[in-house]
């Protein structure tokens, strides 16, 4: 099963953003966002933040999941 992670960005620099989850900071890639800004929540999978979250998106949260999960190896 894959697993996707919400977090919160605390900077964005080039296609790189810096997030905190939990109060641990990593780098991730930000290359499939377009401007994300500094306090916004992305999905995080695999090092690669591939969605925004915004309060309007839980439903496009669980639609993400229910993707990763489905194309997880052994899943097919």
């Amino acid at each position: 099963m894959c697993v996707g992670l919400s977090a919160r960005v605390v900077s964005v620099k080039g296609g790189s953003a810096v997030i905190d989850a939990s109060g641990a900071r990593r780098t991730v890639s930000a290359e499939l966002l377009d401007e994300l800004e500094p306090g916004d929540y992305v999905m995080v999978h695999a090092g690669i933040a591939i969605a925004k979250i915004t309060n309007s998106s839980e439903e496009e949260s669980t639609q993400i999941m229910e993707q990763l999960d489905e194309n997880a190896p052994g899943n097919n």
